[in-house]
């Protein structure tokens, strides 16, 4: 084979009149008027190849150039000149040319379901996901696949420089409960046991601070066995991160001169300080904790306001839980966001439309009402606001123009739903920014100080919003150590110590201080319903780490796709993985999952209770 001497991206008018070897694929053939042209294609670039008789290529070869088609793989030794066509200033390498005296065929190809050269139009994601191998060739994901190397680079010396040893943690991993469905793995040398695949390294990398490895970072593979979605895939990759003898304050620091790094070399974007914003402020202007700032549509509480109208679903929202603290997740609350503008850019069908779509969150329904140009209430629920007008006025600065939107139910499903309507408002305004070629606008955003309790919707049960090794903020340890499992105000007000970074609405990383006391994290345990034999069953192996001197730690994880994702401004994380799954989890190009055979079910003690396929 002809070794090749540089990369198809590589040659320059500085390397006119040497004579180089090059490897690749055939991008595109051009015959023209007895002269053959060749564009050839590696993942550095494209390079310009002339077959000419006229300057020593014999017939035999003339004729080998003139049947390569597009996909075939070849190596060529020629001399560099300057394009005579003129410069094609679409590519690096559009100055020059290689004029061709040797040709090597390394491997022809069938007819390919698709070309990769962005000239033709693309086939369909699922279609592409099945010939993987072809889609990877196209230079947008080449460009994907050299953006994640980059973002490998970048963390591995930031970290490295700021003393953090980089450890691998098992993969095959013991099954405990931290929230998502885990996939298992059965084990052939102990009939009915199993190992569960890591949903994160969590409990091993506290391990490690225990260990005294003092800090620690991995690049690592996670597995949670939950349905896809636009920004997330049941085997996903994190950047996971642990530091000893630490406060909450620290780690911050710490994480947000890795940003300020990352986007810094991967965009030359400088991210300037970041801001900070309390969960309860994200949850009362934005109805979500992880609020995209770039826009404005904040949301106010009018319960106060609403108390004084004869509107019958407000007052008896109003009527519930009123014992209640005002953030307490059953308080009846009135909830309002002013759209400026609104009144003529939001029409009828979009603002019909709005009930169904908060429904779909537990909400009963969206009142509406517009400011027309003579700033009266107009539509809805107009006549019964007029005694209200002024108050609504003051405290919503309503001007002319602007619609209004209210929900009225418990604190907990008005402002998630309240939340969820911002979003699709923003998008029927179109006020949300469109990410540009390189991602980007940026907006960073810290959000701290996290209930360290919530309920599950569906069991009822506490729950913990971030992971059970959460510790309570510092303030709130008492507190916590006094509460009940029956002190349902108490618990639901516990702060933790927990803290996301936020970007454009997207949560890219999120952590907490650690909880390094035995009986703190027993006490935890307890809280979210487990018995003590529950709990060392489960974790034994962390309670009693715990219990031989385990220092005070901290940490965070940064979802690496979703870094990516932003990046190279796309929002279906499916872009940005060499191999991914769809939305039901199907390997297209390897046909997994797939069944196996009856004897390899039996190695492992298993029996399928599934219908047999066909």
């Amino acid at each position: 084979m002809l070794i090749r001497t540089h990369t198809c991206g590589q040659l320059r008018d500085s390397n006119v009149g040497a004579t180089v070897r090059l490897n690749g694929w055939v991008n595109s053939y051009r015959d023209h008027g007895g002269l053959a042209f060749i564009d050839l294609r590696d993942r550095f670039g494209i390079t310009q190849l002339v077959f000419d008789p006229g300057d020593g290529v014999t017939a035999e070869m003339m004729d080998a150039a003139r049947k390569l088609r597009n996909e075939d793989v070849i190596a060529v030794e020629g001399k560099v000149r300057i394009r005579e066509g003129g410069e094609n200033p679409k590519l690096a390498t559009g100055k020059v040319e290689i004029v061709v005296t040797s040709l090597e065929v390394l491997a022809k190809t069938d007819n390919p379901p698709f070309l990769p050269d962005g000239m033709g139009k693309l086939p369909g994601e699922e279609f592409r996901m099945g010939y993987r191998y072809i889609d990877l060739r196209r230079p947008a994901m080449q460009k994907v696949l050299g953006t994640r190397h980059k973002l490998y680079q970048v963390t591995r010396k930031y970290f490295d420089e700021n003393g953090f040893l980089e450890i691998e943690t098992p993969i095959l991993y013991k099954s405990t409960p931290e929230g998502a469905r885990e996939f298992i793995v059965p084990s052939r040398h102990v009939p009915g046991t199993f190992y569960a695949l890591p949903q994160s390294p969590q409990l091993f990398k506290q391990i490690l601070m225990v260990s005294g490895c003092d800090r620690y970072m991995q690049i690592c593979r996670c597995f949670r066995d939950e349905d896809p979605r636009a920004d997330r895939q049941a085997e996903f990759t994190q950047i996971d991160l642990e530091m000893s003898f630490v406060r909450r304050d620290q780690v911050m620091e710490m994480m947000e001169g890795f940003v300020r790094r990352l986007w810094g070399e991967m965009t030359g974007y400088t991210v300037p300080p970041i801001q900070r914003m309390t969960y309860r402020e994200a949850m009362e202007d934005y109805g979500i904790d992880r609020p995209d700032t770039r826009y404005g549509l904040k949301i106010k509480d009018i319960s106060e306001i609403a108390a004084k109208t004869e509107i019958t679903f407000f007052k008896e929202t109003l009527e519930k839980g009123q014992d209640r603290p005002r953030f307490n997740s059953k308080r009846g609350v009135v909830k309002a966001m002013v759209v400026p503008g609104g009144a003529e850019k939001l029409s009828r069908k979009m603002t019909d439309g709005y009930t169904p779509f908060v429904g779909g969150f537990g909400a009963g329904g969206v009142a509406v009402v517009k400011v027309n140009a003579a700033g009266a209430f107009e539509t809805g629920i107009a006549k019964h606001l007029e005694v209200v007008k002024a108050d609504l006025f003051a405290a919503l600065s309503l001007k002319p123009g602007d619609t209004v939107l209210f929900i009225a139910d418990t604190y907990s499903v008005a402002t998630k739903a309240m939340g969820e309507l911002r979003q699709k408002v923003a998008r029927d305004m179109g006020i949300v920014p469109k990410p540009g070629a390189e991602g980007g606008p940026w907006n960073f955003l810290w959000v701290v100080d996290f209930p360290m309790f919530e309920r599950n919707k569906d069991t009822g049960k506490w729950v913990a919003m971030h992971h059970p090794f959460t510790s309570p903020r510092d303030d709130q340890m008492q507190a916590f150590l006094d509460a009940d499992t029956e002190d349902e105000v108490i618990i639901e007000g516990i702060v933790s110590a927990g803290y996301d970074i936020v970007l454009n609405g997207q949560e890219i990383a999120g952590g907490s201080v650690r909880i390094h006391d035995r009986a703190v994290q027993s006490k935890v345990f307890k809280l979210l319903g487990m018995t003590p034999e529950q709990a060392k069953e489960k974790f034994s192996f962390l309670l009693e780490a715990l219990s031989y001197g385990a220092p005070p730690h901290a940490g965070i994880a940064f979802g690496l796709d979703r870094l990516v994702m932003n990046f190279l401004g796309t929002d279906n994380i499916r872009d940005v993985i060499a191999f991914p799954k769809t939305q039901t989890g199907a390997d297209l190009l390897t046909k997994a999952p797939s069944p196996v055979p009856a004897n390899q079910l039996r190695d492992v003690h298993i029996q399928s209770i599934a219908p047999a396929a066909g």
